[in-house]
């Protein structure tokens, strides 16, 4: 299996790419408007550094917040758009998805995504993983804005 994970909530985006579930390949770029208009040239770079094809992608996983509007928006849109123009399966996850905390800390989370790097130390080659585990469900999207 072949699995993108894609996560833009926050300063950086950061791509990762698990080819064949055990070669890892990584990128990371500053969180602009400018690398929102190229995320897909971005994700495509990726793609070539570890020569494989869009078409060979099977899993796609992005951040759905809570964080940064535009980057949980554009990476949203350009998972989806992988997803119908390639009929590649889209799980969207959110690290809250995997924390044990209390529900006030979760709503303090909500409203300083900051905060979200002091509750976890979860590596992204972890994230399909995890979405097994704790039951993600393919194609949802809920995102989680902050205003």
């Amino acid at each position: 299996m072949n699995d993108l994970i894609i996560d833009a909530t926050t300063s950086k985006i950061f791509l990762t790419l698990i080819k064949n579930n055990k070669n890892i390949y990584t990128s990371k770029h500053e969180n602009s408007k400018n690398n929102f208009d190229k995320l897909v040239i971005l994700i495509q770079d990726l793609l070539d550094k570890s020569k494989m094809l869009t078409k060979n992608l099977n899993r796609i996983y992005v951040n759905r917040g809570p964080g940064s509007f535009a980057g949980v928006r554009g990476s949203i849109s350009v998972a989806k758009g992988f997803h119908v123009s390639e009929n590649i399966d889209l799980y969207c996850f959110s690290f809250l998805d995997f924390i044990h905390i209390t529900k006030a800390a979760k709503n303090q989370i909500i409203k300083n995504s900051s905060l979200i790097s002091q509750f976890h130390n979860i590596k992204y080659d972890k994230i399909p993983e995890l979405c097994k585990k704790h039951k993600i469900k393919k194609n949802l999207i809920k995102p989680l804005y902050l205003s």
